[in-house]
């Protein structure tokens, strides 16, 4: 097969990409790319001269050169990791999520209108749903749930799914979607939680935590992520809703302890900072549907992910230092400077 893999020189994009070449190796894989603060080529670096696997810098708004894409490669599935997905940042300009999220999804699906009807996956995020509840353990998102976003980010990525849905209805696209909850491991932009926490440790600079920190996660390890994707594009139903979840809820203030006592650095360098606007209060995703029909189940716990991430980040160390000097610092000072 040949697939397109939008936003694949960013988190969880790149991962799929290094888990796909891996996986299946006969595959042509195309990356495209629109290198924004979030992409970096040196997260592709291992597979760039692999013959199977093929790099386009390319905003996925941008029709012309998407068409030109799909005639040069005719593609047969498309997997759209590329967004805007920083929730502090869609606070600061809504407008280029609304751009990227819904308009880029709308231009990558009519081009697999046109040339065939295209298999075509949305990957979109937990956060469509809103938030529970700290004081009830016992609820869950489900692919039923009803959609109830809570900031521009979430909202843009809940336009697309909707989106997606009406493709797959009005046009018989063949889509698929999948909603995961937060995801951790090698190639994280330093801005997150997990990966802004290891570098500050590491600097011995200020650990920013937001409000008193009891903000609740569902954490999966980004490679059971890919997964989880690999097999909904393979054997998942059309026109279906898949839930991705760790079954790892951890409060932020807990992670940034247990980072903490992992790199062996004192609780003296958290700071409490104000509250994000709209911040969420708990995510949790039931992923029983993934199990009964694809049999998924998150593989690796967070005890041994957080494990394996840190030592990533210790064994990378040029990776990320590149990426918070310059540009970034001035956004993380306007961010973090002044609460």
């Amino acid at each position: 097969m040949t697939i397109i893999v939008t936003g694949g020189a960013g988190f969880i994009g790149g991962n799929y990409i290094h888990y796909h070449l891996k996986e299946h190796p006969e595959d042509r894989v195309v990356c495209v790319d629109k290198l924004t603060y979030a992409g970096n080529l040196s997260t592709l670096a291992p597979v760039m001269d692999n013959p199977n696997f093929r790099f386009v810098k390319l905003d996925i708004c941008d029709r012309e050169g998407v068409m030109k894409l799909f005639e040069e490669e005719k593609p047969d599935v498309v997997i759209n990791f590329a967004a805007e997905s920083h929730v502090d940042r869609s606070i600061e300009d809504p407008g280029i999520f609304l751009q990227t999220n819904i308009i880029g999804t709308a231009t990558m699906m009519d081009a697999c209108r046109a040339f065939g009807n295209v298999r075509y996956h949305q990957v979109s995020t937990d956060e469509v749903y809103g938030d529970l509840p700290l004081d009830r353990p016992d609820l869950f998102f489900t692919e039923t749930t009803p959609i109830h976003t809570s900031s521009p980010y979430s909202s843009s990525k809940a336009g697309a799914d909707l989106l997606v849905m009406a493709y797959y209805r009005t046009y018989g696209l063949p889509v698929t979607i999948s909603r995961c909850s937060n995801n951790y491991g090698p190639y994280h932009f330093p801005e997150k939680l997990i990966p802004l926490m290891i570098a500050n440790c590491l600097n011995d600079k200020p650990l920013p935590v937001y409000g008193e920190g009891k903000n609740v996660r569902d954490w999966l390890y980004v490679e059971d992520h890919c997964k989880a994707i690999d097999l909904i594009v393979r054997k998942g139903r059309i026109g279906e809703v898949y839930n991705v979840g760790g079954h790892n809820e951890m409060a932020n203030i807990d992670i940034v302890k247990l980072i903490i006592k992992e790199l062996g650095k004192s609780e003296d360098l958290i700071t409490y900072v104000t509250d994000r606007k709209g911040h969420d209060l708990r995510y949790a995703i039931d992923p029983t549907k993934i199990h009964n029909e694809l049999g998924w189940l998150p593989e690796t716990k967070f005890a041994d992910g957080i494990k394996k991430t840190i030592k990533w980040y210790l064994d990378n160390r040029s990776w990320w230092e590149e990426i918070i000097s310059g540009e970034y610092q001035n956004y993380y000072d306007k961010m973090y400077g002044n609460r």
